[in-house]
């Protein structure tokens, strides 16, 4: 089954986001399939961008959204609530 999840990268407590599309048997920081997105919260308010078209396509083919990569998207009305 394929994700949308975040992947952490950064520096030591400096953490930034992948928003990457990934297979669920697949460790957080491991092997992914493509990035779809960043996501920054340490800016005011948090930055973030993300490909709306990749993220359709994946969610057609099936993929699923972490809880948390939902809320993103629904904040940034790439997807419904």
């Amino acid at each position: 089954m394929v994700k949308i999840r975040l992947q952490r990268f950064g520096a030591h407590k400096a953490p930034k986001y992948r928003i990457v599309a990934a297979d669920s048997r697949s460790p957080r920081d491991g092997k992914f399939l493509e990035i779809l997105g960043t996501y920054n919260p340490l800016t005011e308010p948090a930055t973030v961008t993300v490909d709306a078209e990749k993220v359709q396509a994946w969610l057609a083919k099936g993929a699923q959204p972490t809880i948390t990569v939902k809320n993103i998207l629904v904040a940034k009305n790439v997807i419904a609530k």
